[in-house]
């Protein structure tokens, strides 16, 4: 059977605090333990006023502390805010007291400043228009661009840096990474370095990403497993999936290619109940895009009272749409179809509702559902 997984961002909820976000996360990661999900992975985000994520190896390896047999990892460390020897000796350190079970997800974001800045100032192409594909929606896609021109958007990536910093290539990070781990890293002129704690450290490593760029390439090439993102770019997953298959060589990790897919998923015992404890998601999601930071997830009173334009129904469109909510049948079935379509050997579900308990239930209502079909 497919195993399913949680993707937890530690959301902040309207009228919460950020201690009461990473209690939450806590409580769940030891929720999913018992409901049976296989891993618990932890996002990495900055400058958001409603999510709490924003150290993910401290935040792992309080997970790991809590828990005792749940695989719990990142998704995804952004590398271009930090070096790769001081990846591999954080994640080193937490597999030293939690060997075997630490996941290291690397992700390319901060690596994208550059391409952003250049994509703020040319127009965007038209988006391909929405299409079904093996019962699977992919919507039209979304433009970044207006996002990547935001002053402030600029302002959080020059914070996240040392003044006159540029990151490495992606590529070149991911293989320092393998070779530190490994012990068989040498630097131009020959010079071995070794990271203590982290040379030898049992991580499975893992490369994420939302288009057939760069990182479906990396991973592919690499032999290394994947996580394509239909919550995040629901447009471009069977693209990603498919990057990643072709790009693939096997390698001592892999014999052939390994992927896990993402989704937003809310789940209650009935229809009525879980579209309304999904209601304030559209607004969430607003407040990402417009450049503002995630704002704390509202309450569904809350949401009900944004007076929404056209335009911000255009900008979260593609998101609703590929919402998974209902009740446990309704919302098993569509991850089913997302499964088969894609060809995922795992599934990644995040699910994010003003109320602690009502997430708590969501995963334990999908788990049981899981396990009967």
């Amino acid at each position: 059977m497919t195993s399913l997984s949680i993707l937890d961002l530690a959301p902040i909820p309207s009228g919460g605090t950020a201690g009461d976000a990473l209690r939450n996360t806590l409580d769940l990661a030891r929720r999913a333990e018992a409901f049976g999900y296989h891993r618990y992975w932890v996002a990495e985000h900055h400058f958001a006023p409603g999510v709490a994520s924003a150290a993910p190896s401290v935040l792992i390896a309080l997970v790991a502390a809590a828990t005792s047999t749940i695989r719990v990892g990142a998704g995804a460390v952004q590398l271009g805010h930090q070096t790769a020897l001081a990846v591999v000796e954080q994640f080193g350190l937490i597999d030293a007291l939690y060997p075997g079970r630490i996941d290291l997800g690397l992700g390319r974001s901060g690596q994208r400043r550059t391409e952003l800045a250049e994509l703020a100032k040319k127009t965007p192409p038209p988006p391909k228009p929405a299409r079904v594909v093996d019962g699977l929606l992919i919507p039209e896609g979304f433009s970044f661009a207006a996002l990547a021109a935001s002053p402030l958007f600029a302002l959080y990536g020059s914070l996240l840096q040392q003044p006159g910093a540029e990151s490495p290539d992606f590529a070149d990070q991911v293989d320092d990474i393998v070779a530190l781990l490994a012990g068989t890293y040498r630097s131009a002129e020959g010079l071995a370095a070794h990271a203590v704690p982290g040379e030898g450290a049992n991580l499975e490593l893992w490369v994420l990403g939302s288009s057939g760029g760069q990182s479906a390439q990396v991973a592919g090439e690499r032999g290394l497993p994947f996580a394509a993102n239909y919550h995040v770019s629901p447009s471009t997953v069977l693209e990603a999936a498919d990057a990643y298959r072709a790009a693939f060589k096997p390698s001592k990790t892999l014999a052939s290619p390994h992927l896990i897919v993402s989704a937003d998923v809310v789940v209650a015992e009935d229809e009525d109940t879980a579209r309304e404890l999904a209601s304030p998601y559209g607004l969430w999601v607003r407040s990402i895009r417009t450049g503002a930071g995630a704002m704390p997830f509202p309450t569904p009173e809350e949401a009900a009272a944004h007076e929404w334009t056209e335009e911000d129904r255009t900008l979260v469109a593609d998101r609703l749409d590929t919402q998974f909510v209902g009740s446990p049948r309704t919302v098993a079935e569509k991850l089913r179809v997302l499964r088969d379509a894609t060809g995922a050997d795992e599934l990644l579900v995040t699910t994010i509702t003003h109320d602690h308990a009502d997430r708590v239930r969501s995963f334990e209502l999908l788990a049981e559902e899981w396990r009967r079909s």
